[in-house]
């Protein structure tokens, strides 16, 4: 039951809190981030201590039979089946860091206060779900239904443009929500466990389940368009998937969202939503179409390497800081998309330490960019300079973030951002071109963090504002993003800790390329 408590915890919060007499709605508050602190605690557990069994590749399952129908001719199954590897371990770890980090940081909120934390609640189970469903139907209801609470979340408590961004987000993951159903209901119509249909995502990955005339089967020979049915619904899932990363050209909700969501939502959005697009392709898409994935190698290493470079550039442009950030996640998940088109070990773990190194630091970087904006009521990067002088603790913690974030060695960033380029150096599938391309975004992030950084907190001490007397950050705010900046300097010190969870599990992956 350890994996249930997983998305019990934050939904049973969610009941106390909707049926919490409105008197007492402060307390909502108070019953979010204790929920919130004994889910992190119990992913912290399981992590690190809790003993795991290998069955079915997988460290922990949990299965049990949702809904079993008998129509005659026709039937199907779909189970609540939940499941742990070392491709899911280290996101769920994450995703509960991240989430308390947001739930620390909605304390501030105090604007329709029970709604806020009830919408809160329920996201954060439906992205527990996400990772952990190992049923296709399952990961559907929890992956589509997380976009509810975002949706409030950003167009309620949001920025002045908060209706169009919130819309816009809306809109553009409901399209790849369409496309990875319909390629959902292919696979279903072609896989079977035993005699009933199934949405199993381990059944699917089996070759010997696919139905020898139904469309998706490997020897089926009917194409449209010149290519195979099994191209086609690989693509459906990759595209649906691209756009929650996001990867260029897919990625224009993105700085809006970001820019208009309240500081806890663009924590949790950046931290961990992302991340579901390339845990998706690496649990859904690569392991049932193999042979499609080495085809498609090339235009998904070329669209890692084009966002790499174009969110560089984009964030070299920026005048707000947040969208400074937004634009960073952007060319940071590039790396990822590219060390999983890499198809070696290297890029492929690469990738999954870019996404959690990533997530703990740009969930960082949107903290630090609340904070100020809440002092100063601004994020135009030309409205301060000589910040250093007004708040070192704070001017501090930004430095050792943005030196963590642009790469620089005895940081996670760095062996992120690394392995996933080894990857690329050393794939038999990309071209020379597309890694060498992608390292320049490495100093091309350097650029855009350095000369933030050298424009707002060094040099001659000015304010747009001279009236506001900036403080420097309390002893809690202290404590909590020094934590964070300890993460990244520890996995940056010993990445084994990740590395140890995910080798096993990418080799196995890897191994359905040489069938």
């Amino acid at each position: 039951m350890w994996l249930s408590f997983l998305l019990f915890i934050p939904l049973m919060a969610f009941l106390i809190v909707v049926f919490l007499p409105q008197k007492y709605e402060i307390y909502s508050k108070t019953i979010t981030f204790t929920a919130h602190s004994l889910l992190l605690l119990l992913a912290v557990y399981i992590y690190f201590f809790l003993p795991k069994s290998y069955a079915e590749t997988l460290w922990l399952l949990e299965k049990y039979e949702w809904i079993k129908l008998d129509w005659g001719s026709w039937k199907f199954k779909i189970d609540y089946f939940l499941g742990l590897d070392g491709l899911n371990a280290s996101i769920i770890l994450l995703a509960a860091i991240v989430l308390w980090i947001g739930a620390w940081a909605s304390w501030h909120i105090h604007q329709k206060v029970k709604s806020y934390f009830a919408l809160y609640l329920l996201l954060a189970t439906s992205v527990m779900g996400t990772f952990l469903a190992m049923d296709f139907f399952l990961f559907f209801v929890f992956f589509e239904f997380m976009l509810l609470p975002m949706y409030f979340l950003i167009g309620i408590w949001g920025g002045e443009r908060r209706e169009y961004a919130s819309i816009k987000f809306f809109l553009y993951t409901l399209v790849g929500s369409i496309l990875i159903l319909i390629a959902m209901i292919a696979l279903y119509l072609s896989v079977k466990e035993g005699e009933m249909h199934t949405f199993n995502l381990l059944a699917m990955q089996k070759k010997e389940n696919f139905e020898a005339d139904s469309y998706l089967a490997l020897q089926n020979k009917d194409v449209i368009w010149g290519e195979s049915y099994r191209f086609w619904v690989f693509w459906l899932l990759v595209i649906g998937f691209l756009i929650k990363l996001p990867a260029v050209p897919f990625h224009t909700w993105l700085p809006d969202a970001h820019v208009e969501a309240p500081t806890p939502i663009s924590v949790v959005l950046a931290g961990i939503l992302l991340k579901i697009g390339g845990y998706g392709i690496l649990r859904i898409a690569y392991p049932i179409f193999p042979e499609v994935a080495i085809e498609s190698s090339q235009v998904l290493g070329f669209l890692g390497m084009f966002a790499i470079l174009y969110g560089a550039l984009n964030a070299l442009a920026q005048q707000d800081l947040k969208k400074m950030v937004a634009y960073s996640s952007v060319s940071h998940m590039g790396f990822v998309l590219m060390g999983i088109a890499s198809l070696t070990s290297e890029g492929l773990n690469g990738a999954v330490f870019q996404m959690f190194s990533h997530g703990l630091l740009s969930a960082l970087l949107f903290v630090i960019v609340g904070i100020l904006y809440d002092k100063a009521h601004s994020r135009q990067i030309d409205d301060f300079s000589g910040l250093f002088k007004l708040m070192p603790s704070y001017s501090t913690l930004v430095t050792l973030t943005f030196f963590a974030s642009l790469g620089l060695p005895l940081f996670s960033g760095f062996i992120g951002e690394l392995f996933t380029l080894l990857g690329g150096f050393r794939s038999a599938v990309l071209p020379i071109y597309i890694p060498l391309l992608g390292a320049l975004g490495v100093v091309l992030g350097a650029g855009y963090f350095l000369w933030t950084l050298q424009r707002m907190f060094l040099g001659k001490t000015w304010l747009k504002n001279p009236s506001l007397a900036l403080q420097d950050i309390s002893w809690k705010e202290k404590i909590v993003l020094a934590c964070v900046v300890l993460v990244s300097l520890i996995l940056g010190i010993y990445p084994q800790i990740i590395f140890q969870s995910t080798e096993t599990t990418i080799a196995a992956l890897l191994q359905k390329f040489l069938q």
